[in-house]
C-alpha cells in the first residue's frame, strides 16, 4: 500500500463507521481493564456474557477483592482459562487498591506492571479509555496488516510500529477499532469477504475470494 491507498483505505472505513468503539461492554475504566484482561483467547461475546453478571455486583477493584477468588471464579467460569485470569485479576485489584488508590493508572509502564496485563491490553486501555493513539495488535490486526500490505511484519510489535508510522495522524486514534472490526467481520482468516469489502480496491491481497 502506498500513502494514497492508505488514505483512501481509512477514509472509507471512517465513512462507514465514523465513531467506532470496542465490542466489550463496560461503564468505567476499571471495567474496561478487567474485560480486556478476561478477553485473552476468548471472544468479546463470551466475556460480555460473564461481565454482565459480574460488574453489577463487583465493578470496582475493592468489590472484586471482597468477592474473593472463589466468588470471582464463579462469575467468570464460562470464560476460557478462567482460573488463571481470576488469579491475575485479583492480584491486579490488590495492586490498584494498594498502589493507585483504586484507580487505573494512565501510563503504559504502570499498566504493564499489573498481573495479566501485557502490551496489547495496555494499548487497548490507553486507546479506548484515555484516547491515546496506540495500536493493540491482536490476531485480526496482525493478519490484516500482513494480508493487505498495510503493515507487513513478522511479529505483533513490528506490525504495531509500522501501523503507527504509516497511518495518517487524523485516523490514528480510531484505527485500532476499524481494523479489528474489519478483520473480524470482513477480512476473515479462512475466507476473506472480498466481494463485500469496501476497501478491496486499496488492498494488496491478490487471490481475492470470489
Amino acid at each position: 500500500m502506498n500513502a494514497s491507498q492508505i488514505e483512501s483505505f481509512f477514509a472509507t472505513l471512517q465513512a462507514a463507521n465514523p465513531m467506532p468503539v470496542t465490542e466489550l461492554e463496560y461503564t468505567s475504566v476499571f471495567e474496561l481493564l478487567a474485560a480486556v484482561l478476561l478477553s485473552a483467547q476468548a471472544t468479546d461475546v463470551g466475556v460480555n456474557k460473564a461481565t454482565r453478571k459480574l460488574f453489577p455486583v463487583a465493578g470496582t477493584p475493592q468489590k472484586i477483592l471482597d468477592l474473593g477468588l472463589e466468588g470471582l471464579e464463579g462469575h467468570i467460569k464460562t470464560i476460557g482459562l478462567y482460573r488463571s485470569k481470576a488469579k491475575h485479576l485479583m492480584q491486579t485489584c490488590q495492586i490498584l487498591v494498594e498502589q493507585h488508590g483504586g484507580q487505573v493508572p494512565r501510563t503504559r509502564e504502570a499498566l504493564e506492571a499489573l498481573p495479566g496485563v501485557g502490551r496489547k491490553t495496555a494499548n487497548v486501555v490507553l486507546n479506548s479509555a484515555f484516547g491515546e493513539a496506540t495500536m493493540a495488535v491482536d490476531t485480526h490486526i496482525f493478519r490484516l496488516g500482513n494480508r493487505t500490505g498495510l503493515a507487513p511484519g513478522k511479529t505483533p510489535f513490528e506490525v504495531e510500529q509500522k501501523l503507527l508510522k504509516r497511518i495518517p495522524a487524523n485516523y490514528l486514534v480510531d484505527a485500532h477499532h476499524w481494523l479489528i472490526l474489519h478483520g473480524r467481520y470482513v477480512c476473515q482468516a479462512r475466507k476473506p469477504q472480498c466481494p463485500q469489502c469496501a476497501v478491496a480496491a486499496y488492498c494488496d491481497f491478490k487471490p481475492k475470494t470470489l
